[in-house]
């Protein structure tokens, strides 16, 4: 369990830096400012990009459920491994962002969270804490030896 746990938040680590570098390569090509909300871009979005980016959004999911369901036993462990492996690609696709691009400036910039169903809306803080804490129960529990 706790070498599958190491290797899931590589894993979320290596998804998240690819995230961070394709969005900061979308930024670059649609003229936005290193420092614009996405939020305020997401108004300017383009609708073709804005499907494009809602598909690579689906595809990052779709990725994460495959890894989980690859790596766990039973469907209760696939979900556990799931959690871990979206909270380490959120926390560090924030981090990610700021070490390319200074993004976001403080954690109660606004951003768009997910496009799918519809736009997720929110401050950077709420999702990071929402995926620490998902980090630390995890943790906790398979030190614990309850997981």
């Amino acid at each position: 369990m706790i070498i599958n746990l190491l290797l899931l938040a590589v894993f979320g680590i290596s998804m998240a830096h690819l995230e961070g570098v394709v969005v900061v390569y979308l930024r670059k090509a649609l003229g936005m400012l290193d420092s614009e909300s996405n939020k305020e871009s997401i108004e300017k979005f383009p609708k073709r990009y804005l499907h494009i980016e809602m598909s690579r959004e689906a595809a990052t999911i779709i990725m994460l459920v495959v890894i989980a369901y690859l790596t766990g036993g039973s469907w209760i462990e696939k979900g556990i491994f799931f959690l871990w492996t979206f909270a380490f690609w959120d926390l560090f696709y924030y981090l990610s962002l700021y070490i390319l691009i200074k993004w976001p400036p403080k954690l109660t910039t606004i951003d768009v969270l997910f496009l799918i169903p519809m736009p997720w809306i929110a401050p950077v803080w709420f999702p990071l804490s929402i995926s620490g804490l998902t980090i630390l129960v995890i943790a906790l529990l398979a030190i614990l030896g309850i997981i």
